[in-house]
């Protein structure tokens, strides 16, 4: 924007050439694309609502949409939180004066943009994890239910003679792979059929030793973050060799490798997989909050309550530090107990064995 140049709509494109710095600076970052254009549409949406440009904003603009976003959208804390940190971002950003943004607003507006998300008006970040205190690992009888009702599904259609019986039995192999491999929606959905392999150490699984994620959660706004995960159920090898060999090839896309299709499209979107999920969940009587995101907590909590070591489960979710797996984990009352019991029935030996010796 050529200094000293009148402008048509001054105020709107002095905010747009605010945005395209900020955009420039961020991808020199080498944060994903992604994760920048987001970060526009939220500066995009928080002037809207304020009604006011950058060098007009003040705190209370802040403070009034955060709490429409909590107490009408309902958004989670996290959530909130994201989009304040966004605002500070950017707000950083047209306030530094290397950028001269103080200099030309002062020009032409006869004022400049402050920081408006500060400590004492924003959300803290206190946990590792924050997660909403209804999502958690179901029981293995719930899991069951949810399984046996995807497999009932693909049967009551077959029977009735209906369309989309291989709909359903896509549903359940990717409500099953899900669990068997704690995926992520996306990590699940973004799924090709290249993206297994053989494990030399596990051959027993021949082509499904291994699941090649490549969609992981990145983090502070990189790509997409790789990860092997071995298998280690079983009974997924048999539920892929069957949609592998007999069904996908019938119903794939010309020239596409993706492991789900859709009825209309290449691939399976994460909203189609949540309604297959909410249909299930709502045949068995599960309760509302439960969302396809508590299979990675299964997945996780299983492993646990199965003797698995922490470190070889937290490498296979793709966490990054130990303590986020351990808000994943919600093992039972039984194996709590066992547990104890081994515990307790180790500090009773030692003390007879002490006993004894003397």
């Amino acid at each position: 924007m050529a200094a000293g140049v009148p402008l048509l709509r001054p105020d709107v494109q002095v905010f747009e050439a605010m945005l395209e710095g900020w955009r420039q600076q961020q991808l020199s970052r080498n944060l994903a694309f992604g994760t920048v254009d987001a970060r526009l549409d939220l500066l995009r949406r928080f002037q809207d609502h304020s009604g006011e440009f950058p060098w007009q904003w003040t705190p209370q603009h802040l403070e009034e949409w955060s709490t429409d976003l909590r107490a009408v959208r309902g958004l989670a804390l996290s959530t909130v939180r994201a989009y304040q940190l966004a605002i500070r971002s950017f707000l950083g950003y047209v306030c530094e004066p290397l950028y001269g943004w103080d200099v030309e607003c002062e020009k032409r507006f006869g004022t400049h943009p402050i920081q408006i998300s500060h400590d004492w008006n924003s959300a803290k970040h206190i946990l590792d994890v924050e997660g909403r205190p209804q999502r958690r690992a179901l029981t293995r009888q719930e899991l069951q239910l949810l399984f046996d009702a995807a497999d009932e599904m693909v049967e009551e259609i077959r029977r009735n003679g209906r369309k989309g019986a291989v709909a359903a039995f896509r549903d359940a192999a990717m409500l099953k792979t899900a669990y068997a491999f704690g995926l992520r929606r996306r990590e699940l959905v973004r799924l090709e059929v290249h993206d297994f392999g053989r494990n030399p150490k596990a051959t027993e699984f021949g082509d499904f030793g291994v699941c090649y994620v490549r969609f992981g959660k990145g983090s502070q706004g990189s790509g997409p973050k790789r990860r092997s995960v071995l298998t280690v159920m079983p009974w997924s090898v048999d539920i892929l060799t069957e949609w592998v060999d007999d069904i996908w090839s019938y119903c794939r896309r010309e020239n596409s490798a993706a492991l789900w299709p859709s009825e209309r499209s290449q691939r399976m979107s994460e909203t189609r997989f949540n309604a297959a999920f909410v249909k299930l969940r709502e045949r068995v009587g599960l309760p509302a909050e439960l969302g396809p995101h508590c299979l990675r907590h299964s997945y996780i909590t299983h492993l646990i309550e199965d003797g698995f070591d922490p470190l070889f489960v937290q490498q296979q979710v793709g966490h990054e530090h130990g303590s986020t797996l351990s808000v994943y984990t919600s093992v039972s009352s039984d194996y709590k107990t066992t547990v104890l019991r081994a515990a307790l029935d180790k500090v009773i030996e030692q003390a007879c064995g002490e006993k004894g010796q003397r």
